[in-house]
């Protein structure tokens, strides 16, 4: 079979990404940009890559939903037990990549990763339909196990034990937030010559914009 990804090109021409034209806080600016998406009823625009890595440097990367802007920083909740969880205490520094490929527009956030409060972790799941509540606690995520079934045994065991009342928070389960400290934005442009807006976090809490070359 031939291999011809080298020839696969598209161009982009929708927009183009100006420093007259963005907020001087970039968390407000992403806020922007996630509204045009959402009026654009994207799938899932709130879909984002997470990048942690291990303490001596090895990364990976999935895709998670964000779930919440607070404080100026991205909230996403998961198992503290997962991959990611076990990562980010190693170290607790990560990275986010949104990429709405509609508006030919992609935003790259870094920062440090830390636990949400109990509250916020508990007020989320509260609000969570009760399939996903009893998923949470189903789910030993990332951990090998033998089969399906182990997961569906799960399932009726915690559904037979909470029925349809209350379900607690695993101790577990909860949220992160990270706290962007660069705030990066894309936007296509013709020609491979796109359009990049860097935000850096000075030390009086302002943005200093710069522009990447493409």
């Amino acid at each position: 079979m031939t291999n011809d990804l080298a020839g696969w090109r598209r161009d982009y021409r929708l927009q183009e990404l100006s420093e007259r034209d963005v907020l001087a806080d970039p968390v407000r600016q992403f806020e922007q940009w996630l509204g045009d998406a959402r009026e654009q009823q994207l799938v899932e625009p709130n879909a984002m890559t997470l990048a942690t890595c291990t303490h001596d440097g090895k990364p990976s990367a999935r895709v998670v939903l964000l779930k919440g802007i607070q404080d100026n920083g991205f909230v996403f909740f998961t198992n503290y037990e997962s991959r990611k969880g076990v990562q980010i205490r190693e170290n607790p520094f990560g990275c986010l990549v949104f990429y709405w490929k509609e508006l030919e527009r992609q935003v790259r956030i870094e920062g440090r990763i830390d636990a949400v409060s109990a509250p916020d972790s508990d007020a989320y799941f509260a609000v969570r339909p009760l399939e996903s509540q009893i998923g949470a606690w189903s789910s030993p995520q990332s951990r090998v196990i033998e089969s399906r079934e182990v997961i569906e045994k799960n399932v009726a065991g915690y559904t037979g034990k909470f029925g349809t009342g209350s379900v607690p928070r695993p101790p577990y389960w909860g949220g992160y937030i990270l706290r962007p400290t660069l705030m990066e934005f894309w936007q296509g442009r013709t020609a491979r010559l796109h359009d990049r807006l860097q935000y850096t976090l000075m030390k009086d809490g302002s943005w200093k914009i710069e522009r990447l070359a493409p």
